[in-house]
């Protein structure tokens, strides 16, 4: 039986948005008012809006109201969970490559006048 975790999900979903990329991106430099992270994009303020509403939801964003102002503030546990998963898979990568090299190291050097040859022939 497969086990989700409905937080990984969120994270991932929410971050699979070049928008909300950009924004979680803005916030990694420090706190911005919703106004400041609209101003970049070519969007209405609306729209904007939603993609702050997943991030929050996701547990990405928290929101602080400082009278008309809403201050946006970079959560890291969902981050950190992501990254942990993520370094899990790094981990097998960094194995498979590591034995594609050592393969890659045994194989005789071939040398190959095709692309030589086809270079010379077009300055011809």
């Amino acid at each position: 039986m497969v086990k989700y975790n409905r937080g990984l999900d969120a994270t991932f979903q929410a971050l699979a948005d070049p928008t909300r990329r950009a924004i979680v991106s803005t916030l990694a430099r420090g706190q911005a008012s919703v106004t400041e992270l609209a101003r970049p994009h070519r969007m209405s303020l609306p729209a904007v809006m939603k993609h702050l509403r997943v991030l929050v939801k996701a547990g990405l964003v928290t929101q602080r109201k400082s009278g008309r102002t809403r201050r946006c503030r970079l959560a890291a546990r969902p981050l950190k969970k992501a990254e942990a998963w993520i370094s899990q898979y790094r981990a097998f990568w960094e194995t498979q490559f590591d034995a594609l090299d050592r393969y890659l190291a045994q194989q005789p050097v071939e040398v190959s006048e095709w692309p030589r040859n086809n270079y010379l022939q077009k300055l011809r």
